[in-house]
């Protein structure tokens, strides 16, 4: 897991900086190659997090696989809500917010929008960004052995979740304003995983996944038509855009 959670990163890294000699978003002159260094860096943060969770899983239950785990926490009642198991759980949950873009490590998400639309579409709306949700959710044992880490995840994704949507209210750019969607559609599973609905949260990954995949597609087709009328600046601007 932890192998592909950092592989996904690095291509994500390199895939937003695809145009690495454009700047992107008419607003602020950024270049595609500052917005992949902060996706990189910030995932660092939290994969840090979720490394130092590993070590404390190995050292106290010497395995990494996950139903062996599950069973040992679950069969030992001194563990729940002590301080190990919450702090794996916030370990782990600290990966998650890097990697799925909650506060306070949200803010790469948007800016990861300089990639091609069609990464966009498949990394960071479908894929990458909901693998916070399945780590979560596949170690919902050690979660539900550490109530103030539930609470925790479950109040930070209430929080993004609001703060992203209204952010996203106010976006003129087609692909910011679907990015913040996102943010806040991960909020929102990360909320119901907090309240223990593991299969709530799994479920709307899978519809998350089709939807906002789509409206991403539906993005690009957008801002491809846009670009070839000479008229218009920016292709992305959706002030430019008519009624």
């Amino acid at each position: 897991m932890f192998l592909g959670w950092e592989g996904v990163g690095l291509c994500s890294y390199l895939l937003i900086g695809f145009w690495y000699d454009r700047k992107f978003d008419g607003f602020r002159i950024t270049w595609t190659g500052d917005a992949a260094n902060k996706a990189f860096i910030v995932n660092r943060i939290g994969d840090f997090g979720m490394l130092v969770a590993i070590f404390l899983i190995y050292m106290n239950f010497g395995t990494l696989e996950y139903i062996e785990v599950s069973n040992l926490v679950a069969g030992d009642y001194s563990l729940y809500d002590t301080g190990l198991i919450t702090a794996i759980a916030l370990l782990i949950f600290l990966g998650c917010t890097g990697k799925s873009a909650q506060i306070p490590l949200a803010g790469w998400l948007p800016d990861a929008m300089a990639g091609p639309t069609s990464v966009s579409a498949l990394i960071h709306a479908a894929t990458m960004v909901t693998a916070g949700i399945f780590l979560i959710a596949r170690n919902s044992v050690i979660f539900a052995s550490a109530p103030d880490a539930m609470m925790v995840v479950a109040v930070i994704g209430a929080a993004t979740a609001l703060l992203a949507a209204s952010i996203g209210l106010v976006q003129n750019d087609i692909k910011k304003v679907l990015a913040y969607s996102t943010v806040s559609q991960l909020g929102c599973m990360f909320a119901a995983l907090g309240s223990g609905a593991w299969i709530a949260a799994i479920f709307h990954v899978m519809t998350h996944a089709f939807f906002k995949a789509c409206l991403f597609l539906g993005s690009g087709s957008v801002i491809h038509a846009m670009d070839h009328m000479h008229t218009v600046k920016d292709g992305q601007d959706i002030r430019t855009m008519g009624n």
